[in-house]
């Protein structure tokens, strides 16, 4: 049994409107010290899954399991007995306290001896790279330091779980990308469990060991970071995670043997290939996932192969280490993500060509 079990979660919210399903029946396992992370759009049910695991919200059905001890299934274990360290999107330091009180206050109020709460305290603050600021209050802290401090108290008191709800969306984009990296590795150096919240792709795909995709209250995929980018399950996760081209079209044909599939596109037939051989009737509707950057640009092309298809670039932008192109190509413009290098310029033809492994069928 995993670490931390979520089994078949519902839950529902009355609104003047009706009754809105925020959790629906979502079921995940998360094993000891790993890190995953809730990803989706506002409103997809993330936070309110968080909230579930931390005692905060009690489902309408289903349950959640820590070291195989159900948490609402035999009554209701509050979230003061979990053991569960959580950080919240606004901080929630207070004020009027010192660092190191604010840090110490969950130890306090556990009757921690004082010597070893400092000890505690001394140690986590130099974890998260606050040693020194003990005695500052949190005025005279910027909004990194702040959430360090945010940080600093769910650990101090040695959770078994930790749980981050959207903890780095208040600050700038460097200090968002500099965190990324401080959290994972604070958690990998505590082998903590951690269940991290948000609905930034590019922080998901740092921090996590899996990611799991939330859409209107459903997991709709989950792996690992990588299994995520490279073969999205659904049209919606290729959409959300990075960039993607989307081609529609119908099945002409299917290779069982090779595992490849013809789909007849908007730019011509193209071939790909399924992860695994399982043929998709002819004539079905499908949608075809080619990433910018698994799009090859080729300024000559003495005859057309398969995948390869003559365009037109119609706009190009210079980004310093990458070079954007939009290429009309058919009825439809790919976006294609080359070296700087790439000498083309916008109203030239080229061709580009499609490599079967890189592209993803999805038949939702």
């Amino acid at each position: 049994m995993s670490f931390v079990e979520v089994q078949d979660l519902v839950k529902h919210f009355r609104t003047k409107y009706g009754v809105v399903t925020a959790v629906d029946h979502v079921s995940f396992g998360i094993d000891k010290g790993e890190l995953v992370t809730l990803l989706g759009p506002s409103g997809c049910g993330k936070t309110t899954t968080l909230r579930c695991i931390a005692g905060l919200e009690r489902p309408d059905s289903g349950d959640v399991l820590i070291e195989g001890r159900p948490m609402f299934g035999q009554g209701f274990v509050p979230p003061s007995r979990r053991n569960i360290g959580m950080v919240f999107q606004n901080y929630a330091v207070w004020p009027h306290m010192t660092v190191a009180a604010n840090v110490a206050y969950g130890l306090k109020i556990a009757r921690v001896p004082r010597a070893l709460r400092m000890q505690r305290v001394r140690e986590v603050l130099e974890l998260v790279g606050l040693a020194g600021l003990e005695e500052r209050y949190p005025a005279q802290l910027s909004g990194g330091q702040q959430q360090r401090v945010a940080l600093a108290r769910a650990l101090v008191r040695q959770p078994k779980v930790l749980l981050l709800d959207e903890p780095l969306s208040n600050l700038d984009a460097k200090l968002r990308e500099k965190m990324r990296f401080e959290i994972r590795r604070i958690v990998k150096q505590l082998g903590i469990t951690a269940v991290y919240v948000t609905h930034d792709q590019a922080e998901a795909m740092v921090l996590s060991d899996r990611i799991a995709v939330m859409e209107s209250g459903r997991i709709v995929q989950m792996g690992s970071p990588k299994e995520i980018y490279h073969r999205p399950a659904t049209r919606f996760v290729a959409d959300f995670i990075g960039t993607t081209n989307i081609l529609e079209g119908r099945v002409e044909q299917v290779n069982k043997e090779q595992g490849l599939v013809s789909v007849i596109t908007e730019i011509g037939r193209t071939l790909c290939r399924l992860p695994n051989p399982i043929p998709v009737p002819t004539d079905t509707s499908v949608c075809l996932s080619v990433r910018p950057e698994d799009v090859e640009v080729l300024t000559h092309c003495s005859e057309l192969q398969t995948n390869t298809y003559q365009g037109r670039v119609v706009e190009r932008a210079y980004l310093g280490h990458l070079l954007y192109l939009f290429i009309s190509v058919g009825g439809t413009q790919l976006r294609v993500q080359c070296h700087p290098r790439l000498q083309v310029e916008e109203g030239q033809e080229v061709y580009v060509y499609l490599d079967p492994e890189r592209c993803v069928i999805l038949t939702s």
